[in-house]
């Protein structure tokens, strides 16, 4: 398996640069740049960065190539050993990542290169290689790969946010607070009422990311399958199966739902995430205080100010929610594209795409973490809420806010049952 590094250099460390010597990947050393994240840190070094780098959609479309070749052997389109021998050809670590990038700008594309360099590496077998098929359906069904793949890192932190979330739901249930609508205190609930709040927004755009569809592509030069004669969907049934993805009732050249539909999914999902980081920074807010992020080695610190703890995680979560919707904007506008062949639609989602996956991915990861942790003053809630008493009168009345949390409570553990 090829290294996560997006630049596809597997090259050791060769030891301190000689003074004034540009660093690998400076401008003007012909070397690309690994995307290390710098820019990015709430995807740094995250499961959904690995799961989304370069080098991991590389593998992908070696994937794609290769379940294809097994598809066609299984119908006896081509030989068994062809598929055989494909598939042993179609190793990551035997590809020039950079190389294979450089060269796509001859073709507007990756695979074009890639197909060449796989044909070479398969030897006899090279001529049945991209049997019947054309760039897009390996790239399409490659980044379909990369998005399960990737889905179920998002989902499993995911779930582990909204264990934490349930538990803070039970724990806080009648923890009473005040409540806050247009940034004042309004009337009286509980803390528990509002984590069942993020617990439904979570769930729902859990599952909403779950059921998006997620299609294997194949449809030959024109989309018409006519490469493939009468056995044309027993290939995309058996194709389907091979890579694990679901079976399409058509090709899906210009037809791009399963990418609006994920994207979709994802924007819900990082602005939920969202949700919950804008409240605890606003809970942790010096003069507030109701709620802190978890102190760890080099968290929240500043530059400049040893006093402060600022709440990096929640800032890292909001700066993933705030980007994600501009990047849908892109493949939602893609879906406008000409006749049976995209001219620059199709290749204006595959960053924006990345980006969702990465970003949304990162987001779900930090979230777990923060919520994990959460540090929760019940006194200083009591205090505000005291204050907005002798305003109102009266005492809490917080009954109703608490049967809330036993009907999100529910719709939670049905939803693991």
């Amino acid at each position: 398996m090829a290294s996560d590094d997006p630049s596809g250099d597997r090259s050791g460390d060769s030891g301190t640069a000689r003074p004034g010597a540009p660093s690998p990947g400076a401008p003007g050393t012909g070397s690309p740049s690994p995307d290390a994240g710098l820019l990015s840190p709430v995807r740094a070094g995250t499961e959904a960065e690995a799961a989304t780098g370069d080098a991991a959609y590389l593998a992908a479309m070696l994937d794609a190539e290769a379940a294809l070749a097994r598809a066609q052997a299984r119908l006896g389109i081509i030989p068994r050993d062809a598929a055989e021998a494909i598939g042993a050809a179609a190793d990551p670590g035997r590809f020039d990542l950079a190389d294979v990038a450089r060269r796509a700008r001859g073709s507007g594309n990756p695979v074009v290169p890639l197909v060449e360099d796989l044909r070479r590496l398969a030897g006899p077998a090279g001529e049945h290689v991209h049997r019947g098929a054309t760039s897009q359906d390996i790239a399409d069904t490659g980044a379909m790969l990369v998005a399960a793949r990737t889905r179920r890192v998002v989902l499993a932190h995911l779930d582990r946010a909204l264990d934490a979330l349930a538990g803070l739901a039970a724990r806080y249930r009648d923890t009473p607070m005040p409540a806050r609508t247009l940034g004042r205190q309004a009337l009286p609930t509980t803390f528990g009422a509002k984590a069942a709040n993020w617990l439904m927004g979570c769930l729902d755009a859990r599952g909403r990311l779950a059921a998006a569809p997620l299609p294997v592509q194949l449809g030959g030069p024109a989309g018409t399958l006519d490469a493939f004669g009468d056995r044309a969907f027993d290939l995309v049934a058996a194709f389907a199966e091979e890579t694990g993805l679901d079976r399409p009732a058509l090709p899906w050249h210009t037809r791009r739902t399963p990418v609006a539909e994920l994207a979709s999914a994802l924007a819900l999902t990082a602005g939920a995430l969202g949700k919950i980081a804008t409240d605890v920074w606003l809970l942790s807010q010096s003069e507030v205080g109701e709620v802190a992020e978890a102190a760890g080695e080099g968290r929240g610190g500043s530059s400049s100010m040893p006093h402060k703890r600022n709440p990096a995680l929640s800032t890292l979560i909001r700066s993933a929610a705030l980007q994600v919707p501009a990047q849908v904007q892109v493949l939602l506008a893609a879906q406008a594209a000409p006749h049976e062949r995209p001219a620059g639609e199709w290749h204006a989602e595959w960053q924006p795409l990345r980006e969702c996956l990465r970003l949304t991915g990162g987001a779900a990861e930090t979230a777990a973490g923060l919520l994990g942790g959460l540090e929760v003053s019940a006194e200083l809630m009591r205090a505000d809420l005291d204050d907005l008493l002798d305003v109102l009168g009266g005492d809490p009345g917080t009954g109703a806010a608490a049967d809330l949390v036993g009907r999100a409570l529910d719709a939670y553990h049905g939803s693991r049952g």
